[in-house]
């Protein structure tokens, strides 16, 4: 049976402080808060009741609380970008603290709504971590994902079909304001199905046919509603010529899975594209959650040498290997690397049962074991 434990999202919040807390839909925040903060104020914007109030007269939010205490929790804040006017008044005016949680900051700015100007942190959650899940399945979270609700759900196919069509879609359209929407839908698969690649918006274009323009304009909106991430390449070669291209991914695995129509089966080129994308998002959960500041990139050389992920600053070098057996040249790429400047640690991620060392300088980590090295703090990030 599946079963989550307890998230590692923490608020750690101090008096008279207030925090943003963005995230896609579904992942997580609502329960979360419910949960963590039941002691406190709720707002939640989703209720057509309390949002139709505060939607028209905005200063009820400081005509109620202005003497209060306890954190403020105001859900989807996006909803109603005129509260953030009164959020502002009552945290300078009144010290008040609070918490606003939404799922896309590009609808605040493209309203010219109040992002309080520094006076409230940025804090993201993220999909299911590894760390989060009791016997976590490769093959299984392959299918369904690492939403909390697609990850316990006896059809997760169901649930990702309707996520993609009620929410996915609809979110980026309003963002958009598309007209075309099957050229859109056709945009969706063709960047799931491009996930983990170079980006190349003339292509993508193409497949979907639309303008380069469009594209860089959906990736941008996916990115900014936390859909989605562009990986930057390392740009600090020493010695070789490097490609400047950009990836993207999906922020969830089975997302991606559901929308590129892949079946990821161990030993297949789709498990291992699927797979270095849920390594990515191990390691996404750990920028959000322990280091915000962490650099993650990939290295590409313009011979075509590829590494999959540099974190930090040569901090952490990783090869991901979805195969049982990592076999003598798997090791060429962070071999290359190395010569290029010192790297502290570098690891090829596989499905191996044991540890072992390829050389002097290359680990060769069943993934579990890497995972658990990283969340301990194993390698220094």
């Amino acid at each position: 049976m599946r079963k989550i434990c307890k998230r590692l999202f923490s608020l750690n919040l101090p008096p008279r402080r207030s925090a943003f807390l963005w995230g896609p839909r579904k992942v997580g925040k609502s329960y979360w808060i419910s949960h963590a903060l039941s002691g406190h104020t709720l707002i939640d914007l989703l209720k057509t009741d309390v949002f139709a109030e505060y939607a028209v007269r905005p200063a009820l939010l400081r005509e109620r609380y202005s003497e209060h205490k306890k954190l403020i929790v105001i859900d989807e804040v996006q909803k109603v970008p005129a509260l953030l006017d009164e959020v502002h008044w009552l945290i300078e005016n009144k010290g008040l603290s609070f918490l606003l949680t939404g799922s896309s900051a590009r609808k605040l700015r493209r309203g010219h709504a109040n992002l309080l100007g520094g006076r409230a942190w940025r804090k993201i959650m993220v999909p299911l971590s590894f760390m989060e899940v009791e016997g976590l399945d490769l093959e299984t979270a392959m299918h369904s994902g690492l939403l909390p609700m697609h990850f316990l759900s006896p059809s997760p196919r169901e649930d990702l079909r309707a996520y993609i069509a009620d929410y996915l879609k609809e979110e980026v359209l309003s963002e958009a304001q598309i007209q075309n929407i099957p050229a859109f839908s056709e945009f969706l698969q063709v960047a799931a199905i491009t996930s983990s690649e170079l980006l190349n918006y003339v292509n993508v274009a193409r497949e979907a046919g639309i303008s380069a323009k469009t594209v860089r304009t959906y990736f941008d909106i996916l990115e900014d509603t936390y859909l989605g991430y562009r990986i930057p390449p390392w740009k600090k070669s020493r010695t070789r010529r490097m490609i400047l291209t950009e990836k993207f991914y999906f922020f969830d695995v089975g997302v991606t899975n559901y929308l590129a129509r892949r079946t990821p089966l161990v030993g297949s080129s789709d498990f291992g594209k699927s797979f270095e994308h849920f390594v990515l998002m191990e390691l996404k959960a750990y920028q959000a959650y322990r280091n915000p500041e962490l650099p993650i990139a990939f290295w590409r050389s313009s011979s075509g040498q590829e590494v999959d992920f540099i974190v930090g600053e040569k901090d952490l070098a990783i090869e991901v290997k979805g195969m049982k057996r990592v076999h003598d040249g798997d090791n060429r790429e962070l071999s290359a690397l190395r010569e290029d400047g010192p790297v502290k640690h570098s690891v090829i991620v596989s499905l191996e049962r044991e540890p072992r060392r390829m050389g002097k300088d290359i680990e060769v980590l069943p993934w579990k074991v890497f995972l658990e090295k990283l969340w301990a703090g194993g390698f220094g990030i």
